[in-house]
């Protein structure tokens, strides 16, 4: 049977890797198309050693949310990360409705200062969590990592899974966030400035990487070890098996 290049059956796909755990939320992924709304090798690896291989298709969002319009802090990378998510699903649907995403997963990590429960530190300090972007020089990453020595920082990572629904707009947005704390040593200064003059900070959030060499200078990790790295993993295959649970049409459309 003659198909033209317009008519072209949807491309079979299949994102869970051999290695995946039969979960509910694993099995429901199965033959599915699942984007991953991010450049980022790291997030990449992370849901590839837990069993998940999705096509990596960045998202075109500037990532300019003003700060000033969330009042809580950590509510700011959820947002990030759901804009990038429906920006990339409504792109795909728009390049070819027949070939429309099953799945498109958005994600977005920042690093607060001042980990200390917020409403206590505000009162008796008048100090309110900094949010620390990607140093923008190398006198940037020291001031950072001057600020963070030997004090705990939060890693918040936001995630947004969108997905297909029958009724309008024809998608749906899950959202959750993960935090994890980071206790940083007291190191010395020479220390600190020989990481900033390796370069490996310069493009992660709060300029390190504690995959990396940045794992010299903590002294241990609270929580999730992948949402420190990029991507919370555990919360999200956590999150897949509680959709699946509460909606037994969750990504059969």
């Amino acid at each position: 049977m003659y198909l033209s290049y317009f008519h072209r059956p949807p491309m079979s796909r299949n994102a869970v890797r051999p290695n995946a755990l039969k979960t509910p939320g694993i099995e429901r992924l199965r033959n599915k198309r699942v984007v991953l709304a991010s450049a980022s090798p790291r997030r990449k690896e992370i849901l590839r050693t837990l069993g998940l291989d999705p096509e990596v298709i960045p998202s075109t969002f500037q990532e300019n949310l003003p700060l000033s319009s969330f009042e809580n802090i950590h509510e700011y990378p959820v947002a990030t990360a759901t804009q990038k998510a429906v920006e990339v699903y409504k792109r795909l649907v728009e390049e070819n409705p027949d070939d429309a995403p099953d799945l498109v997963i958005g994600a977005d990590t920042v690093v607060l200062t001042h980990a200390l429960p917020t409403t206590t530190l505000e009162m008796e300090t008048g100090t309110r969590q900094e949010l620390l972007e990607k140093p923008t020089s190398k006198t940037d990453n020291l001031r950072m990592l001057l600020d963070l020595n030997g004090n705990v920082c939060e890693v918040v990572s936001g995630v947004s899974l969108v997905y297909p629904i029958l009724t309008a707009p024809g998608y749906t947005i899950r959202e959750f966030d993960e935090r994890s704390l980071v206790y940083f040593a007291e190191n010395p200064r020479h220390l600190l400035e020989a990481y900033v003059e390796n370069g490996e900070g310069a493009d992660r959030a709060g300029g390190f990487a504690v995959q990396g060499l940045g794992a010299l200078l903590i002294r241990k990790i609270d929580g999730d070890h992948n949402n420190v790295v990029g991507f919370p993993g555990t919360a999200l295959f956590t999150m897949l098996d509680i959709l699946v649970e509460e909606d037994d049409d969750f990504l059969k459309i």
